[in-house]
């Protein structure tokens, strides 16, 4: 199946938390970084999600915030630590792909936030994305 979700980066479940309706799953990425996903309980069952299980983590690039360094105080769970490869700006947005260990990321963002962030290739930065942002795939 070929998706339209830019962002695809392969990993492996480290463990899954069940509530009632929703879960939490950490997947430790190729590259050794951690993601948290919030996915429902019924999806963890249906893909047969378990310590070890490979998945990949799914973020639409438009769910992806970029910061010119870690932020604290801030609920958002997954902040993944980059490099900017490549800007490409547009009358309005912007797609910057960003390096990260394991994977490369696509944020589209506003092209005023590239011009307040200083951003170019090269520029390091932190990929911010909501765990509840993140989906889930098994091969």
């Amino acid at each position: 199946m070929s998706l339209s979700i830019r962002n695809q980066i392969p990993g492996t479940v480290t463990s899954v938390t069940a509530g009632e309706a929703m879960a939490t799953v950490k997947v430790r990425l190729d590259g050794g970084q951690e993601l948290t996903a919030a996915i429902t309980v019924d999806a963890v069952q249906e893909l047969g999600l378990a310590q070890g299980s490979a998945v990949r983590a799914l973020v639409k690039s438009t769910e992806v915030a970029l910061a010119s360094a870690r932020v604290e105080g801030l609920s958002i769970r997954n902040q993944l630590p980059g490099t900017v490869r490549e800007v490409a700006a547009g009358g309005a947005m912007a797609a910057v792909r960003v390096t990260v260990d394991g994977g490369e990321l696509t944020a589209a963002i506003t092209k005023d936030a590239v011009a307040d962030l200083g951003l170019s290739a090269g520029s390091p930065v932190v990929a911010l994305i909501k765990s509840t942002e993140v989906s889930l795939a098994t091969a």
